[in-house]
């Protein structure tokens, strides 16, 4: 149970009652805020309400008192002081933008979402901001080795809750604080940002190379490898260098990469056994969030100068046709040089 108390409880609302959203959902009432559940799907909140059970996303898991759910948006946001957003990023634009009404004022928003958004290449925190209208001081993003059955189990495990402002950043790790959820605080949102949405896409990759057979040298190739990417893309966008070898780099990236539990990881081994995209986001189930981000992963990547033969190797997977030995091959075949992150591409 919650470790950390508030003189009042905190007013949180939740958007999104999705596996993550419902988890994290949890977690703030096992903190000790009053939360509120938003989802578009009625059998899923009248599940919550009278079971507190979440059948359909996380079967099994008896959610804490504290915690309801409803598909009344304007009733979900009604005087939250933290407003929590767990939906598909390349939807969040349209989903967000009739809900900006409904805002309490000096709400603190968290986005929970790992992407890049198509078309804009706009971080989550970024959009967020925009269609809400809310200065990015109010914005924090929380993203690190987070498999959301394992939180819902109460398994230990830690985070990375990051804001321009410390101010936000402790508000929203007070709140989300408990004895099997650890949060950290850091002030870059852009590195941590781009951590959450660049892993998935690695994630796609390493199922991928299982999905052929490849064995643990390849996936510590591709992990190491894919870190490096990561880190290339976040230093030419000003990101502060530790973050990549912590909770919300590294950290996240092994557990993506290696966890059944992982949509993305899944869903490039059902790729690398020779089903097509729409046959393994089929049997995947649930969304897969690198499928799309690898495409605004990799043109921002293009349009800061940084190579990123990985994600790069995705995209043409998924999106261009290629046969998977040729991605393999064609990664094999990149010119010899030094491994540093600096040292040329």
């Amino acid at each position: 149970m919650s470790t950390t108390t508030h003189p009042s409880p905190v007013t949180a609302a939740v958007l999104g009652s999705g596996a993550w959203g419902t988890t994290f959902a949890a977690v703030l009432a096992d903190a000790g805020c009053e939360v509120r559940l938003w989802g578009r799907n009625a059998d899923v909140a009248a599940d919550v309400n009278a079971t507190r059970h979440n059948s359909a996303y996380l079967p099994g898991i008896e959610l804490p008192a504290g915690l309801t759910a409803t598909t009344d948006a304007a009733a979900a946001l009604a005087g939250a002081q933290l407003v929590v957003v767990a939906i598909p990023s390349q939807s969040a634009r349209a989903t967000l933008a009739p809900l900006r009404e409904h805002l309490a004022e000096g709400a603190v928003a968290v986005s929970l979402m790992k992407g890049v958004e198509l078309s804009t290449d706009r971080r989550m925190s970024e959009v967020v901001a925009e269609v809400w209208g809310l200065p990015l001081d109010k914005v924090a993003v929380v993203s690190g080795p987070n498999l959301a059955r394992e939180i819902a189990e109460h398994q230990p495990t830690a985070t990375v809750v990051s804001a321009n402002d410390p101010e936000t950043a402790r508000f929203v790790a007070a709140a989300c604080s408990s004895s099997y959820f650890r949060p950290y605080t850091n002030s870059d949102v852009v590195g941590v940002e781009l951590c959450g949405a660049v892993k998935n896409v690695i994630a796609l990759a390493v199922g991928i190379a299982q999905g052929r057979g490849f064995g643990y040298n390849t996936t510590a190739t591709v992990i190491t490898r894919g870190l490096v990417e990561i880190t290339r893309l976040g230093l030419a966008l000003g990101a502060d260098a530790e973050t990549f070898s912590g909770l919300a780099g590294m950290g996240d990236l092994v557990a993506t990469c290696t966890s059944p539990l992982s949509r993305n990881h899944t869903l490039g081994k059902h790729i690398g056994q020779g089903m097509s995209l729409e046959e393994a986001v089929a049997a995947t189930g649930g969304t897969a969030e690198g499928v799309k981000s690898c495409r605004s992963v990799l043109e921002l990547a293009q349009k800061v100068g940084v190579d990123m033969p990985i994600t790069a190797g995705v995209v043409a997977v998924l999106h261009e046709g290629m046969p998977v030995d040729d991605m393999a091959r064609g990664l094999l075949a990149r010119p010899q040089k030094s491994e540093g992150v600096t040292s040329g591409h």
